[in-house]
């Protein structure tokens, strides 16, 4: 009984976190607003990738587009270009 009350409250637990939304930065697609021009052929749910230079590194961005036509960003990665020796 206690094992299912521990379930049930790391259940509720993980259902209360929520993911933040990543933003925009300069270089980004949807850096101050969407793009003018819409995604008519690619399917709904389609992964488009985009990759800029970041700072001291490059910065790779995923998005998906949404059945408005729009894109969501939803992940971005920054890779530093600096070596350590």
């Amino acid at each position: 009984m206690k094992s299912l009350i521990a379930l049930g409250a790391a259940a509720i637990w993980l259902a209360s976190c929520t993911t933040p939304e990543v933003e925009p930065v300069p270089g980004s697609i949807t850096y101050g607003g969407q793009p003018r021009t819409k995604l008519t052929k690619s399917p709904i749910g389609s992964v488009v990738h985009n990759s800029f230079r970041y700072g001291s590194g490059i910065a790779y961005e995923t998005y998906v587009i949404q059945p408005d036509r729009s894109l969501k960003l939803i992940r971005r990665d920054i890779k530093s270009d600096i070596i350590f020796h």
